[in-house]
């Protein structure tokens, strides 16, 4: 009586590529998962609202505070339309509410995006979370004590014996949302290289060779984002970034794809 031969064991990459193919889903399979992780993060969105709601002045005075501060003879910011204060502390707890519940948000575009990675990339999916959320508080903070102070104080000292500043509330929180979301998302660098490093896409060498052109990209990605077009705030804007560009060098190196992986 013959036996049945036992199975073949796979090398890594043709194990990684049986599990990759085990993972794959149907377009209908897709939209559904899309639906879940979609639902899942408005759920976390709505939580971090109403939390953010809940504690609404003391996030409202740390966010109003630099906006007030740096106006002209002690100003303050004004409000023409009889609902623009009110939807503002709702769109400071929505703001607030989605600094929370980030890293719900990014474990939820993990979960969407890992059927179609390989086991062993699928393993980095809370080192990716920490890193996302933490390089995201980071550039919000960046944002919120150095960069939008100095763009408002720009704006802000243009008044003379001839014009007066008297800023309106919206204008002047849309500027202050447009540079935190831009600084959160630029500060995404050293995360995105974390991934495409692991996946074999960068390597270090390949970042340092091109960190010239790296370079001019940041200014030009600064001139784009920020708003004042004056050369501080553009080098104050592009300076954490080539700083980042560096930090991502030395994460490329350390988390490099392996041919023992």
């Amino acid at each position: 009586m013959s036996q049945v031969p036992s199975p073949i064991p796979l090398p890594d990459d043709a194990a990684d590529e049986h599990d990759a193919d085990g993972g794959k889903m149907s377009f209908l399979e897709h939209l559904d998962e899309l639906r879940t992780r979609l639902m899942v993060s408005v759920a976390a969105l709505l939580v971090g609202f109403l939390g953010a709601f809940a504690f609404i002045s003391p996030i409202f005075e740390f966010i109003m505070r630099p906006l007030q501060e740096i106006l002209p003879n002690d100003g303050r910011l004004v409000y023409t339309e009889p609902t623009e204060a009110f939807f503002l502390y709702i769109k400071i707890a929505a703001l607030a509410g989605l600094v929370l519940a980030i890293p719900v948000i990014l474990y939820q575009l993990w979960r969407f995006v890992a059927p179609g990675l390989y086991s062993r990339e699928k393993r980095f999916a809370i080192p990716f979370v920490v890193f996302a959320s933490v390089f995201f508080v980071g550039g919000a903070l960046f944002s919120h004590f150095l960069l939008f102070p100095w763009a408002w104080g720009f704006f802000a000292g243009f008044t003379t014996d001839y014009m007066q500043f008297f800023p309106r509330i919206q204008p002047a929180f849309s500027l202050y949302v447009k540079l935190l979301l831009a600084c959160g998302v630029v500060f995404q660098m050293p995360t995105v290289v974390f991934f495409l490093a692991r996946v074999g896409a960068v390597t270090p060498r390949f970042l340092v060779r091109n960190t010239k052109y790296a370079v001019l990209l940041i200014f030009i990605f600064a001139a784009v984002l920020t708003p004042t077009g004056d050369p501080v705030t553009l080098t104050m804007m592009a300076a954490p970034m080539i700083l980042l560009y560096g930090f991502s060098i030395l994460i490329a190196w350390l988390f490099r794809r392996r041919e023992t992986d």
